[in-house]
């Protein structure tokens, strides 16, 4: 397995060292770890690699930050470590080999960027940004039960992105208004096996029980292509030469028709007297979501026959991230609850730019009037029609990339828990119709550099990007 070039499996080979070692310490009678010895205040872990059940054993009340020589932003560890608030920096190359044990370390995982053995005026700096960034995170506290209205007193949703149980916890340390995005597929890559439905029943119920009455949009899973899981290997994926763009989400679930049954079944049971809400990943035309519809009332049906409960309402989605979709909204609109707008991988896909390779990483803008103008078509095609309008990914929770949404017509954002606190406090200070008529005479005319151009305009108004 070390010799395989897959970056996704390279990661997952991490987890099973980490797996070993710790089963070797326990067979040796080396009970303790590194995490168990203690840990002074306010460290920083460098490693070449750490697995996410052995960072679960520090105490994360003195790791304050993670560097890895290895590791990627698909790598568990980093999900785990996000969910415990922990920064995490990775690929530093050679850091071990420069780093002594009690060197004063400033870790700034945004900027990605570790500055070791620091001058006395760098440190001074560093404690002056880190201090007006703890004075940030306290206003976003204050704003966790606050509604986020615009100055023009239009209710904007800010909902967050979930795909753990643990994750739901952050619905009340945030005041989000729900899970705008529950990724199934988590379940089904850290299983050996393929879940089983009654798991996945027991996991989809405790997700809606702890929402408390808020809205989950469950996505049906999204695996295949680059999400590779070892029981459903297929030559169609393994001769993926764009696994991104391959077989995977919801045209493998169509295909493996099991798999999107017993997920079905299993939400619509978990949801029993409950609204649940359905979004299909992926969708190039509006035969896929008819089909993916299609599996779902066939178990609705079912379940009506066994005389269980059913749900009181099934509200059907698509997640628009294949731009042929966008030119068949008219037929898909009058079939849909709720359309979702895919960022991340929409954006990949109208560039031609594979979003996980570093050289191209920055290259492409999302303040780009090529990705706003596309924004501005999905937004234009469903006014007037009665469906939801919406956006899950990275691009919503930036405030700039935020702010330009609104103007579009985005009504409902859903982002990391991080941000919502600080896009609750930009919404605050916006006006619509102030956005929106600035938008419309950018994209008219782009200016030479859209974000400067943003930013030149908010700070005008006395709007605060961070």
């Amino acid at each position: 397995m070390r010799e395989i070039d897959d970056p996704l499996l390279a990661d997952r080979m991490h987890d099973l060292e980490d797996l070993s070692n710790r089963l070797l310490r326990i067979v040796s009678g080396q009970l303790g770890t590194a995490a168990t010895a203690g840990l002074r205040r306010d460290a920083i872990l460098i490693a070449k690699n750490l697995g996410p059940a052995e960072l679960l054993e520090y105490d994360r009340r003195r790791l304050k930050g993670v560097i890895l020589e290895e590791g990627s932003l698909t790598a568990h560890v980093v999900i785990v470590a996000r969910a415990m608030g922990v920064p995490v920096l990775g690929r530093a190359r050679g850091i071990r080999g420069v780093v002594r044990e009690g060197d004063e370390i400033l870790l700034d995982a945004d900027a990605g960027t570790a500055t070791i053995r620091p001058s006395q005026s760098v440190a001074t700096a560093f404690d002056t940004r880190f201090a007006k960034t703890q004075e940030r995170q306290a206003t976003y506290a204050k704003l966790r039960d606050v509604e986020p209205f615009t100055r023009c007193g239009t209710r904007i949703q800010v909902m967050m992105n979930a795909g753990l149980r643990e994750d739901i916890s952050n619905l009340n340390l945030v005041g989000a208004d729900g899970i705008g995005l529950f990724r199934t597929e988590f379940q089904f890559l850290v299983s050996a096996t393929l879940p089983q439905r009654e798991r996945q029943l027991r996991l989809y119920r405790d997700v809606m029980d702890a929402a408390g009455g808020r809205p989950v949009i469950f996505r049906t899973v999204d695996i295949g292509g680059d999400k590779a899981v070892p029981y459903l290997n297929s030559e169609e994926s393994q001769n993926d030469e764009n696994p991104a763009m391959g077989w995977r989400a919801l045209r493998l679930a169509l295909e493996r028709g099991g798999l999107l049954k017993a997920q079905a079944r299993a939400l619509i049971e978990a949801a029993s007297g409950r609204q649940l809400y359905v979004m299909f990943p992926m969708v190039s035309e509006p035969w896929e979501f008819d089909a993916a519809k299609a599996v779902f009332e066939e178990q609705l049906g079912f379940i009506k026959k066994q005389k269980k409960q059913p749900p009181e309402a099934i509200h059907y989605g698509a997640m628009l991230e294949v731009p042929a979709l966008a030119e068949v909204l008219d037929l898909l609109i009058p079939k849909l609850s709720f359309l979702s707008v895919g960022t991340n991988d929409l954006t990949q896909f109208l560039f031609a730019a594979d979003r996980a390779n570093p050289k191209l990483a920055e290259r492409y803008d999302w303040l780009s009037p090529a990705i706003l103008r596309f924004l501005r078509r999905i937004s234009q095609a469903t006014v007037g029609q009665p469906v939801e309008l919406g956006v899950c990914g990275e691009m919503g929770g930036r405030q700039l990339e935020a702010l330009a949404l609104l103007g579009l017509g985005f009504r409902r954002l859903s982002i990391t828990p991080v941000s919502v606190g600080p896009i609750k406090e930009l919404v605050r200070q916006v006006d619509l119709a102030e956005i929106s008529e600035a938008m419309t005479g950018w994209l008219s005319n782009p200016p030479d550099d859209m974000r400067q151009t943003m930013l030149v305009w908010a700070k005008d108004r006395g709007i605060i990007i961070d």
